[in-house]
């Protein structure tokens, strides 16, 4: 990577470029939480370079994506048209008007995430859901670097993340990373509910190209955890929220 790219990365993270078990194994579970919305229209907040747009949009609905970077924008809207390019704290969208909205792996990027998830609720109808993944800090490893004597440093780093939060944001002050705790913290005040909430651990497919078999159980091996209390430990938070009308009172699992 150019020190270009580098700085890209740190701030905005690495969208998705190759489609693989991983990506597939997220789409799943997008599609089964949002059950027929997936038929109506879908935001994707943060689409990078367009990878679920297309594959949301093969489902048959009308899916529009957000991107705040322009080059990745463009890039998106070469395969999938109905692409803006704007900041989530500001959506050019109306209140009430999505059914499904997707957050993969961005929010810990934005500059203000409360207020980009309160976009995202004003966006969707009565009804509509949100399907958010985010970074969890009980995973063993920092995965998008960090700073050390005012260098960025690329890749995963160990035990970042069980630092005292203080400590641990000025290693990476670039991207945020949650607890269950801070996620429900962040929800709070918020005309939703909570219909799923669960910790994954990734499909590891570099590993599995690399390793190959070994790969394989391995991956094997950190799913079945996400059945046990040691899901804890998992790569990303998975939840879904279901927008409810003001009057209503939101109710957490």
């Amino acid at each position: 990577m150019t020190i270009r790219d580098l700085d890209k990365a740190a701030l905005r993270g690495e969208p998705s470029y190759v489609w693989r078990a991983g990506q597939q194994r997220r789409l799943e579970m997008i599609v089964r939480a949002a059950g027929d919305r997936v038929g109506g229209r879908t935001l994707e907040d943060g689409c990078g370079v367009g990878m679920y747009n297309t594959r949301l949009a093969e489902l048959g609905g009308t899916v529009l994506g957000l991107e705040y970077d322009f080059e990745r924008a463009r890039v998106a809207h070469r395969i999938s048209p109905l692409v803006v390019c704007a900041a989530g704290e500001g959506i050019p969208f109306p209140a009430d008007f999505f059914d499904l909205a997707l957050s993969h792996e961005v929010l810990e990027h934005v500059r203000d995430d409360r207020q980009a998830l309160e976009e995202i609720v004003r966006c969707l109808k009565p009804g509509g859901r949100l399907a958010l993944f985010v970074p969890n800090r009980g995973y063993p490893f920092e995965t998008h670097g960090i700073y050390w004597s005012g260098e960025y440093r690329f890749g995963n780093i160990p035990l970042v993340n069980y630092l005292p939060r203080r400590w641990r944001d000025r290693l990476a002050p670039h991207v945020r990373v949650y607890s269950r705790r801070d996620l429900a913290r962040l929800m709070r005040g918020l005309p939703v509910k909570v219909l799923e909430r669960t910790v994954i651990f990734g499909a590891y497919d570099n590993l599995i190209a690399r390793f190959g078999a070994g790969g394989r159980v391995l991956r094997w091996l950190l799913q079945s955890l996400e059945r046990t209390p040691l899901k804890v430990f998992g790569l990303s938070h998975f939840w879904v929220v279901e927008k409810i009308r003001t009057t209503d009172q939101g109710v957490y699992l």
